[in-house]
């Protein structure tokens, strides 16, 4: 049977000379492995290049229930991204985010709280000319919303540490080392807080930002199973400094 969904993509992997196994976020059946045939052939109707780090798509698909690989009538890109692919730190920012959706993302059921937060978010972020060096963290930040596992921002005036393994603040530093001090737990939960429009009003430096990031990571470590280890990032770091 034929169904019209949303699509984001998250994963490629060559399965025969011509062919592909593309892993996909739907709006309508979670996470989904679509394959397509012939997508490498020079008259291919499905491109190569629509299936790339999180591109948006409409897509037309056949859907059995309990089949690993389902297949893809249609496709088109809706939006076609205007500066993601053209822009070397846009496309570096949206690399790092693939990579750490892919390891955060597990359900094969739908949530389509979560799949319009991404496809908002990354729409969005096609759009905007300024790039804003806090907007993958405040996305990450606030994708811990749909994950299960976002961080309690309430605290009394003497809480002056936020526990990342307990996600909320405390009076004494914990006994391991996965905690902020005020300074940084103040914008760990504002990065958390601010509409993605108002992210801007965010001032830190590019050292307490890369030091936010590698607690944001340690963050989703501690409460996603099998997260592993993040690369992408180190990359990204560069290019932002």
């Amino acid at each position: 049977m034929l169904h019209k969904v949303r699509g984001i993509v998250l994963k490629t992997t060559n399965y025969s000379e011509s062919s592909v196994v593309v892993q996909v976020l739907t709006d309508k059946f979670g996470m989904q492995s679509y394959l397509i045939n012939g997508v490498k052939k020079p008259k291919a109707k499905i491109k190569m290049n629509m299936l790339q780090s999180l591109h948006l798509l409409d897509m037309v698909v056949y859907h059995k229930v309990n089949t690993n690989i389902q297949r893809i009538s249609e496709v088109r890109q809706t939006p076609v991204f205007k500066s993601i692919p053209y822009d070397m730190i846009k496309t570096s920012i949206v690399i790092f985010l693939n990579e750490v959706l892919y390891k955060s993302i597990r359900q094969q059921s739908a949530d389509e709280s979560l799949f319009d937060y991404i496809f908002n978010s990354i729409a969005w972020f096609d759009e905007v000319e300024e790039i804003n060096p806090n907007f993958h963290l405040s996305f990450l930040l606030k994708l811990t919303r749909f994950l299960g596992f976002s961080p309690n921002e309430k605290r009394r005036s003497d809480q002056i540490y936020f526990d990342l393994q307990e996600g909320e603040f405390t009076s004494r530093p914990p006994i391991h080392s996965n905690y902020l001090q005020l300074d940084d737990a103040i914008g760990f939960i504002s990065l958390f807080n601010s509409p993605l429009e108002k992210i801007s009003e965010i001032k830190m430096s590019n050292a307490q930002r890369r030091f936010l990031l590698d607690k944001i990571l340690v963050f989703y470590t501690l409460h996603t199973a099998s997260f592993g280890t993040v690369q992408s990032h180190k990359i990204l770091e560069t290019l932002l400094s």
